[in-house]
């Protein structure tokens, strides 16, 4: 199997490397096509996100695979290769498999267990199939890539828990309300965080949102982008009871919401809880807030503690991730090595058989005539030591599947028994 992979990645480079060696969707067709279109390469795969390119081809044996691989990058970037080597990592056979399942798996993610991988694994496979890039190892290796990144999601709990402060607040704000439909979250300063932990809320189900910032126009373009209300900053109070989630990162010298402020609103809001994601340096929200009832204050050093806790927990996650991807690759390997054998064995089957025939005819003549018992007879015993011959270095090759050294193993068989490729 002259199966071969080159990569870059976040681990092996920085991220003006990676811009370099990125190959952009619009042109991933007509570089599937033109790799391909190299003499000797059946098939190819390229994977090319903002933390990595990964590119695969299955090339006919005695190939060097390496070379036509090193050749189309150089051309396809306009560039001297050997710039990069030092960023690059070359991948060959069984390697190349347990690669693309772990990549599909997201256990080689800058963000251990994140979901957007294997959604990106599908698209780069996709477009390969309508390149004609993919129809036949490569291709079934690259299915059983996203069947095995599904189980390791369906498995295990690699991509269960918040690992990023804005999605943590969300997970925070689901125990205290069980539901987010229908909730309203409250945006006090529209800095990056708290929009990317509002557009986290709104997908998971938060109705409507309110938005106020010191300068009305930031504040009015953050409500337009998710179809919310600006409030005017010097306002705000007459609008924060309505929020069930208030998110602030304000740059206040001081406590914007104090203790008192919490109470009156509570008594608007007639006890309803509220839950205050306070990721302001300083903080925005008096942490005696949080002493109230149905009041609830996370600072973001609680978010990070949360967060600390939940990669952890993915750590944990990813040992039975790894063991199922070890298993996956095993699994595969057999699969491919007896396909990869059978071809082997019939010619072996074949070549002996064409000996038994010429030499039960080059002997016909001394046998003299025989009955038909005794013709049978001949044709059993010599079956019998064909299958007998047969049987040792065929079981060996069976048993040896999926091994390292099976490849060799079987080279050597097919050239004592002068077996042609």
């Amino acid at each position: 199997m002259n199966l071969i992979l080159v990569g870059i990645s976040h681990r092996t480079a920085p991220v003006e490397v990676r811009e370099r060696m990125n190959i952009s969707e619009s042109r991933l067709r007509a570089a599937l096509e033109d790799l391909v279109a190299a003499r000797g390469i059946r098939e190819g795969l390229i994977l090319s996100t903002c933390n990595r390119t990964d590119l695969a081809a299955m090339a006919d044996e005695g190939v060097e695979a390496e070379a036509w691989v090193r050749r189309f990058l150089a051309a396809y970037h306009r560039c001297d290769l050997s710039a990069y080597e030092q960023h690059l990592y070359w991948l060959r056979g069984r390697e190349v498999v347990r690669h693309l399942f772990r990549v599909a798996s997201s256990l080689d993610s800058m963000i251990l267990g994140e979901p957007q991988i294997l959604g990106q694994f599908k698209q780069a496979y996709q477009t390969a199939i309508e390149a004609g890039a993919l129809n036949g190892v490569l291709q079934e290796i690259s299915e059983q890539a996203l069947a095995v990144g599904r189980r390791v999601r369906r498995e295990t709990g690699l991509g269960a828990s918040a690992v990023s402060v804005s999605y943590a607040a969300v997970e925070l704000a689901r125990k205290i309300f069980g539901s987010l439909e229908g909730k309203t979250v409250f945006i006090l300063g529209a800095g990056k965080m708290s929009e990317l932990a509002a557009r986290h809320l709104v997908s998971g189900g938060a109705r409507s949102i309110l938005v106020a910032n010191r300068t009305y126009d930031r504040a009015a373009e953050l409500a337009a982008a998710f179809k919310g209300a600006a409030v005017p900053f010097d306002t705000l109070f007459d609008r924060l009871g309505q929020a069930d989630i208030v998110i602030s990162s304000t740059g206040s010298p001081g406590y914007l919401i104090t203790r008192e402020h919490a109470e009156r609103l509570l008594i608007g809001r007639k006890q309803r809880p509220m839950f205050f994601v306070d990721i302001a340096v300083p903080r925005d929200v008096d942490p005696a807030v949080n002493e109230l009832d149905n009041c609830f204050v996370y600072d973001i050093d609680d978010l990070e503690q949360v967060v600390a806790a939940n990669r952890k927990q993915r750590e944990r996650e990813a040992v039975w991730a790894e063991q199922i991807v070890e298993q996956e690759v095993d699994r595969t390997m057999r699969r491919l090595a007896h396909k990869e054998l059978a071809p082997t064995i019939v010619a072996l089957e074949q070549r002996l058989e064409r000996i038994r025939k010429a030499e039960i005819e080059r002997f016909r003549g001394r046998l003299g005539d025989l009955s038909d018992q005794q013709r049978e007879a001949v044709e059993a015993l010599t079956r019998g030591m064909l299958n007998k011959i047969l049987h040792e270095p065929i079981t060996q090759m069976k048993s040896g599947a999926g091994n390292p050294e099976h490849g060799a193993f079987v080279q050597l068989v097919r050239r004592i028994f002068g077996v042609n490729d």
